[in-house]
C-alpha cells in the first residue's frame, strides 16, 4: 500500500547546520537543505533549501528542478547571460534537465525543491 504523507508551513521550517556553498562566487555564502520525502527508487526528491546572499553557479545536467520560492529575492540566469528572472516569496522557478546557469540572491532565499531524475 503506498502511504500518504503531507506537510504543512514550509516557510516555519528551521534549517541548521549551514556550510559554505560549493559552486560560490561570494566568500562567505552559505547554505542548507533538509530533504522532506525520496521516491522508493531515488529519483525524486523533495526539501526545503535556504542560501544566504552572494552569486553561485548551478548545474541541472541530471535532473529537472521546481522550486518555489518561500522568502527572500534571487535572480536567475542562463548560461548565457540571457532570460534573468527575479524571483521573490510566492513564485514558481523550472528548471529543465540540462539547465545551466547563475543565482544571485539579494535577499536570503528560502525555497521548497522538487528534484526529478
Amino acid at each position: 500500500m503506498i502511504a500518504l504523507k503531507t506537510f504543512a508551513k514550509f516557510a516555519n521550517i528551521k534549517l541548521t547546520d549551514f556550510n559554505p556553498k560549493p559552486t560560490t562566487k561570494t566568500p562567505g555564502q552559505v547554505e542548507a537543505s533538509d530533504i522532506l520525502w525520496e521516491s522508493d527508487d531515488g529519483k525524486t526528491k523533495i526539501g526545503i533549501w535556504e542560501c544566504s546572499e552572494g552569486t553561485f553557479t548551478a548545474d541541472r545536467t541530471g535532473a529537472a528542478e521546481f522550486c518555489h520560492i518561500l522568502s527572500g529575492k534571487a535572480s536567475i540566469t542562463n548560461y548565457d547571460g540571457n532570460g534573468q528572472r527575479v524571483m521573490a516569496g510566492g513564485d514558481l522557478l523550472v528548471l529543465p534537465k540540462g539547465w545551466k546557469g547563475e543565482w544571485t540572491i539579494h535577499e536570503k532565499v528560502k525555497k521548497l525543491f522538487i528534484i526529478q531524475q
